[in-house]
């Protein structure tokens, strides 16, 4: 119990870690810096997803079990994405109200975030706790770093004060210790469901690598350094598989 709540606390917070430097910073970032954090956070996931949840849900439940898992982490993100308008973080040249975008950017990204912490919990769950639940724990902790920046980042562009752009940011991070909390839960007390809940995670970062981190570091011509930036990911989250 000490071990998922330290992970998910870890994971979650690293979306506050990543909004520290807005307090510093001089100037805005440039486009090509934020595409390259989006794409090398992708990376990120997407190594976690093939090489962690993906092996181990199918070592405890089969490929039957992968495929409704997986399928039901693309269909609650896509339900999520339909009841939550998707707005560009990156790309969006007019200066809306912030009652109005900044609100619905904050509602986006907290739910964006749910799914997070429920991999993390399940994946402390599995049999291989101890090893996948602090590899998906540190990966999800990767990717909310960057997020974190960009969404304080965005916060400030829409004239919110640097401290209070950098404290809504991190808690869009702290509903991951809920969530993570209560897929530890469920996959703990119902063992049949560890292997789904690990395809459902799995499901879940595919669809948000695919559908909104891929397609936001492409949005501004930089596709080439985007892709670098990925594959610099993918090598960088098997480095650490590798290490510990």
């Amino acid at each position: 119990m000490n071990q998922v709540l330290a992970g998910s606390v870890l994971s979650a917070l690293s979306t506050g870690l990543g909004a520290v430097p807005i307090l510093f910073m001089a100037k805005s970032l440039t486009h090509r810096w934020r595409d390259v954090l989006l794409a090398f956070s992708a990376g990120i996931m997407m190594a976690a997803s093939m090489m962690s949840l993906i092996p181990e849900s199918l070592k405890s439940g089969g490929f039957s079990t992968l495929t409704v898992g997986l399928s039901a982490g693309v269909l609650i993100l896509t339900l999520l994405e339909m009841t939550v308008p998707h707005i560009d973080l990156e790309h969006t040249k007019s200066g809306l109200q912030f009652d109005e975008k900044a609100m619905l950017i904050i509602a986006a990204i907290t739910l964006h975030n749910l799914p997070e912490g429920l991999s993390v919990g399940v994946s402390y769950a599995s049999d291989s706790s101890s090893q996948i639940g602090n590899l998906i724990a540190l990966a999800i902790g990767l990717q909310n770093a960057p997020e974190g920046f960009l969404v304080a980042l965005f916060l400030i562009n829409q004239q919110i004060g640097r401290f209070k752009a950098f404290v809504i940011a991190t808690l869009t991070g702290a509903v991951e210790i809920v969530t993570s909390l209560l897929g530890f839960y469920l996959t703990s007390l119902f063992r049949g469901l560890v292997p789904y809940g690990l395809a459902f995670a799995a499901g879940a970062m595919l669809f948000i690598i695919y559908k909104e981190l891929i397609p936001e570091s492409h949005g501004d011509g930089n596709e080439r350094t985007s892709t670098y930036a990925f594959i610099v990911g993918i090598l960088f989250m098997i480095f650490l598989t590798q290490s510990f």
